[in-house]
């Protein structure tokens, strides 16, 4: 049964958003297969291409590194690469507004398993076993939670976003997540914990008002495509305002960890906290799961646990960058050379690849 508001009686928009009972709600309608489906394929074809861009910024640096000629950002096909990504990124940008958040979020796998084949084809890479293992398992992970997941939704409208944001439940959440972000926060910065674990959950927690904006900003705009104008309503430009400064400070925390930690890490540990923080933001703010029988439940969470080991199967002792960490002489009080010199073989940092492998190692391993 759905809930059919007439919201043509309220005297302006904002007025209309004072509206906090159930009927606030709108329409809530058994999605469409079509609809469903068009939000998974577009978030497919975005994610494929967010794949095919970064290998071909990937074999702008390589052929660029190859021939020592104009810098990569001189390049048309680096600029390509660009292109392609903003494109796949506003593909997965238009699919929250056609599916739930907490299903969207773990098809981010697909570039993943399509950046191995991609490799493979035209970068020329070897394929490992455990790609293979990995990338099945993914595979099999996104059949399971597309199968399993929540398959109703609500029309986003600005009405249905005010009357979540003051929901109780929500306002508990975000209290509770204000401050876990404030201690990760004091730990990060003025402790000077350089975990990996931290950074990524300070990145988590930031991804989770992210989707909650991206697919309140996606969700109204389609609304106002397909339906009622939404963009006259103030509560769209508080939520387009959340969304730009959560990304904006995602990206952030996000390149701190790519500049701390090895990419073989940082991909697999963001992708699931991301995922996580992301299905928690669609079960609070949107209510994915209300009503959903409890086998669909756990056969998603089975689903999305799939994905999560064949990332990290994939991710798991890819080829690393070789670097050499020198010691510039301009950081050196009283020092104005522009020499590098190696640390001394007798400190714990001598050498880049010792470090690294001291770190690494565990107790198993001596």
């Amino acid at each position: 049964m759905s809930l059919n508001v007439n919201m043509a009686n309220s005297s302006s928009p904002d007025a209309a958003l004072n509206m906090t009972t159930p009927q606030a709600h709108g329409e809530i309608l058994e999605n469409p297969l079509r609809t469903y489906l068009l939000g998974i394929i577009i978030s497919i074809c975005g994610n494929m291409l967010i794949s095919i861009s970064l290998n071909i910024q990937k074999y702008a640096h390589v052929r660029q590194t190859q021939r020592g000629s104009k810098p990569y950002y001189m390049s048309v096909v680096w600029w390509c690469g660009v292109a392609l990504m903003g494109v796949g990124e506003l593909g997965n940008f238009a699919a929250y507004g056609f599916a739930p958040a907490s299903l969207i979020a773990p098809l981010g796998c697909v570039a993943v398993i399509a950046s191995i084949f991609i490799s493979v084809m035209f970068l020329k890479e070897k394929m490992r076993v455990s790609d293979i293992i990995g990338g099945s398992l993914a595979i099999t992970g996104t059949y399971v939670l597309v199968t399993f997941a929540p398959h109703t939704t609500t029309p986003i409208t600005a009405q249905l976003i005010q009357y979540y944001v003051v929901s109780w439940y929500f306002l508990l959440y975000l209290l509770l997540e204000v401050i876990v972000f404030c201690i990760l926060l004091y730990v990060y910065k003025r402790r000077n914990v350089k975990n990996i674990v931290v950074v990524m959950l300070l990145v988590a927690l930031l991804a989770s008002q992210t989707v909650i904006s991206v697919k309140a900003v996606s969700g109204m705009i389609t609304e106002s495509i397909t339906g009622q104008l939404q963009l006259t309503y103030s509560i769209f430009y508080v939520m387009l305002v959340i969304m730009i400064a959560s990304c904006a400070f995602q990206i952030k925390f996000l390149n701190q960890a790519m500049k701390m930690f090895d990419a073989a890490e940082v991909v697999p540990i963001n992708f699931v906290f991301f995922t996580a923080s992301a299905i928690i933001a669609g079960i609070v703010f949107y209510q994915e799961f209300e009503g959903l029988a409890l086998l669909n439940v756990l056969m998603f969470l089975f689903g999305c646990l799939l994905s999560f080991l064949g990332v990290f199967m994939i991710a798991r002792n890819r080829p690393k960058i070789k670097k050499q960490d020198f010691i510039a002489m301009e950081k050196i009080p009283r020092r104005s050379h522009t020499d590098h010199v190696q640390p001394e073989a007798k400190t714990q940092t001598y050498g880049s690849l010792t470090g690294k492998l001291l770190c690494s190692r565990t107790p198993d391993d001596l």
